[in-house]
């Protein structure tokens, strides 16, 4: 166990008041007697009233007046916070500086050597942030604060490939952060219906007057599943489809915007959905068949001969024009 941990299960022994003896707590935590006084010195250090009391009746206690227990972390949970903070802001995560700023409270509790094996252990993952606009920082406060408060917003939003902008009101229900995007779930007043915005593709965004209540249980998330549940050409029977492939191409599999709704298992080598039949056979074919030779349909048998047949339609098609 690595020395915070022990100290922090130390502490944990000690706060119920109780008084142990080096040898008891080095057996415990199968630690040496000396590495135990190294320890109380450590939390003396930090501000734990730890005593060693000498004699026939002494021990090592912890004062009644100790109230609160400092925080310890081990070097893998430092080296989550750090990479998480990476992560946050590579998304572009709209409190990343004040997640910078509640890191180096931590990091300013720290001792010596825990701030050099931080550096150590993260000095090796990096995440590239894609480039956006600064605007999209402040879209997400605007509209997670305009959630929150439930008041509707003015939006300039621009379509992709649209050459113009046009204004909407839309009532935030929530974000979401998916395939590399932010997006905005809210119900639109326009079109009367809960729809998604790219935060990015909004230039202007104002608050309105005007107050609404959020669905209750309101789940961004949820919604995006729900969407995409919608998308099925019927509720039954599912079939189980399994896909072996390059690594690469099953991530691009198992990322469909529609497909990753339905994995249900995935490994280095393969994937399973469960999918409906309709579903299966009017889509799947299609869009498998652009992997070419990078994946393998194992299951069902009707898919992969759907995909035959469709390949043998295009090739006598290719074949047919060349002529």
């Amino acid at each position: 166990m690595a020395k915070w941990d022990n100290m922090l299960s130390m502490l944990w022994m000690l706060r119920d008041g109780r008084k142990l003896t080096a040898a008891q707590i080095a057996d415990q935590l199968e630690i040496s007697i000396r590495t135990v006084y190294r320890y109380i010195d450590a939390l003396g250090a930090s501000g734990v009233p730890v005593v060693a009391e000498s004699g026939h009746d002494g021990g090592i206690r912890i004062l009644d007046s100790f109230k609160e227990t400092p925080l310890f972390f081990n070097a893998l949970e430092l080296k989550a916070l750090v990479d998480a903070y990476k992560f946050a802001q590579g998304a572009g995560y709209p409190y990343a500086e004040e997640l910078e700023s509640a890191l180096k409270k931590v990091e300013n509790g720290l001792q010596a050597d825990q701030l050099h094996e931080l550096s150590i252990r993260t000095n090796g993952l990096d995440v590239i942030a894609p480039a956006r606009p600064p605007s999209v920082v402040v879209s997400l406060r605007d509209l997670e604060q305009a959630a929150e408060a439930g008041r509707t917003v003015r939006i300039a939003y621009r379509k992709a490939n649209a050459e113009q902008v046009d204004e909407r009101e839309v009532d935030p229900y929530g974000l979401a952060y998916d395939r590399g995007e932010w997006y905005a779930v809210g119900y639109c007043h326009r079109s009367r219906e809960t729809r998604t915005f790219r935060v990015d593709r909004i230039e202007k965004l104002e608050p309105t007057e005007a107050t609404f209540e959020k669905p209750e249980r309101f789940s961004a998330s949820g919604y995006f599943r729900d969407q995409s549940e919608r998308a099925r050409d019927a509720d039954g029977p599912l079939t189980v489809i399994r896909i072996e492939g390059a690594p690469d191409a099953l991530n691009a599999v198992c990322g469909h915007w529609h497909l990753r709704h339905y994995l249900t298992e995935r490994t280095d080598r393969d994937a399973r959905f469960l999918l409906d039949w309709p579903t299966m056979n009017k889509h799947l074919p299609t869009y498998l068949l652009t992997f070419g030779t990078d994946i393998r349909i194992k299951e069902p048998k009707e898919l992969r001969r759907s995909v035959q047949e469709l390949a043998s339609r295009i090739a006598a098609h290719c074949e047919d024009g060349a002529g």
